[in-house]
């Protein structure tokens, strides 16, 4: 029996949720215990953030690929990955459009965050002032570890469940888009939630790319002497003390909601073994989880708490950093 197998085999749940679910937070428990082995041995940090963003996409790339690794071994498929995804489902055309979308939104900010951090920390000789505590204990940086695996499964929640989601489920679309005379290719339609939801990822992620540049940019034009401020108070920056932090936490709020609008409609919740009211409180609550989550990590633990202390710290006493602090949003960007 292969690996491969193996993993289908114990992971065969009655739930086609957990049958998604559980190998894909397992899987991002495995990779990061097996970067924190060498990194713990070794005393540094330099793939910590890149790690993650693999995390990220392999777990996204588990969870697309689950259902047609586990048709293929049951003997229901016998073509490729790129067929099954083409073949489509009963009445339904390219059903699987969602699933594909936000699968490569994940991929897009993933790659682009993890190769910025990995550029960032490579031109600071590899080391991050976050791990100056901890990479010294092997029991701390180990937490380290698993708490970014805890955080990639949360943020994960919405695009794993929507993965989930069988073939059956578009076929119950189509028999009840035909009971109800409704066209059976509104499941291939995007909803106006897929809309907004969409938008406002776009949003997020061009927020936080416009702000983690202006700030790169800073850091280069100060290293040249170009000028000599000690903390940047222009653009976004000047709009909000942390614009790439609103901007994360914005861009999930976007996959959440456009999960969120198809998970809870009847067909979906059926196909993922769920139903009523208890049905549509559980996907509400894993799709509210990830943006919820990251807005609690930044705004509480890593980020806003450790960045503010630092700064406070060297220039609490300067009247021009006491001004920007005062006119200068936290976290949500003022307007004017």
């Amino acid at each position: 029996m292969t690996l491969l197998q193996t993993l289908l085999r114990a992971t065969a749940f009655k739930s086609p949720l957990l049958r998604t679910l559980v190998p894909s937070v397992a899987l991002a428990y495995g990779i990061q215990g097996a970067v924190a082995v060498p990194s713990i041995a070794l005393q540094t940090e330099r793939f910590y953030d890149l790690s993650g963003s693999l995390t990220y996409i392999s777990c996204t790339a588990l969870s697309l690929a689950l259902p047609y690794l586990r048709a293929r071994a049951a003997g229901n498929f016998t073509g490729g990955l790129t067929e099954y995804l083409a073949a489509p489902a009963p009445g339904q055309g390219l059903w699987w459009w969602r699933q594909a979308v936000l699968s490569a939104c994940v991929g897009i900010w993933a790659t682009r965050l993890g190769t910025y951090l990995f550029s960032r920390i490579t031109a600071d000789n590899g080391q991050d002032s976050r791990f100056d505590k901890i990479r010294t204990s092997p029991p701390k940086f180990l937490v380290a570890f698993f708490a970014q695996a805890t955080w990639v499964s949360l943020c994960l929640l919405p695009v794993i469940s929507l993965n989930a989601l069988p073939r059956s489920a578009f076929a119950l679309s189509r028999i009840a888009n035909v009971t109800s005379a409704i066209p059976p290719v509104i499941a291939a339609k995007p909803y106006w939630t897929d809309i907004l939801g969409l938008a406002v990822f776009v949003f997020g992620l061009g927020f936080e790319v416009v702000a983690d540049r202006q700030k790169s940019l800073w850091v280069k034009e100060k290293k040249e002497k170009k000028h000599s401020e000690e903390f940047l108070t222009r653009g976004l920056w000047s709009k909000s003390r942390h614009p790439n932090y609103f901007g994360e936490a914005t861009l999930w709020t976007g996959i959440a909601l456009t999960s969120f609008s198809l998970l809870t409609r009847q067909p979906a919740q059926v196909g993922l073994g769920l139903g009523g009211i208890g049905g549509k409180a559980l996907v509400g609550a894993m799709c509210a989880a990830s943006p919820a989550f990251v807005a609690f990590l930044l705004l509480k633990v890593s980020g806003v708490p450790l960045s503010e202390n630092k700064y406070d710290k060297r220039y609490g006493d300067r009247k021009d950093y006491k001004e920007w602090k005062q006119n200068t949003p936290m976290f949500v960007p003022k307007i004017f």
